[in-house]
């Protein structure tokens, strides 16, 4: 974090004096935003076929060994420029298949992670918009893997309308089922 920009993190700790942050915490409400940026600034210049980037999770690809090998060099070089570190404990090196962003990917292609999927599976029965909302948000986010997810998620989607009755119907649970 630039010196000059310390201060806007400022904060007491039960008469323990001010205290302020040297690096970027998570939490303030444009830590994510700013450290993406930083991270598309370190790593210009790689295109997307060298590696994919989200927050802190760096995703490098290659078509075979010797291109993976030599991305792997690129982006390990742009981080030690930046004086960013890794946690060794958190890599997966050289890996056919990964986890990434509730997503497994690998040569064959993507497809959701069982385990992500797992938690719509056991999805009780909303009892109300805020947990319909919820549902329909994760959901939504691998609506690329449902055939005609709109349709089937329509009448999910109406009971969140403002103003609406939580009224739930057959062709709500019938939706609910589908999507799950």
């Amino acid at each position: 974090m630039d010196p000059v920009d310390r201060e806007k993190t400022t904060f007491t700790a039960s008469g323990q004096g001010l205290w302020q942050f040297k690096v970027m915490p998570f939490g303030l409400c444009n830590a994510p935003a700013t450290f993406e940026r930083l991270m598309e600034t370190v790593l210009r210049g790689l295109s997307p076929e060298a590696c994919l980037i989200y927050l802190d999770d760096i995703i490098i690809v290659g078509l075979d060994f010797e291109e993976h090998l030599s991305n792997h060099r690129k982006v390990l070089e742009k981080l030690k420029q930046a004086n960013l570190k890794l946690n060794p404990a958190k890599c997966n090196l050289f890996r056919r298949e990964v986890s990434y962003l509730g997503h497994i990917i690998s040569a064959e292609g993507v497809r959701t992670d069982p385990r992500k999927v797992a938690a719509v599976k056991e999805w009780s029965h909303p009892r109300n918009v805020h947990e319909l909302r919820s549902f329909l948000g994760l959901c939504t986010y691998y609506r690329r893997f449902v055939k005609g997810f709109f349709l089937i998620a329509r009448q999910l989607h109406r009971l969140t309308e403002h103003k609406r009755p939580f009224v739930w119907s057959e062709e709500c649970e019938v939706a609910f089922t589908s999507l799950k």
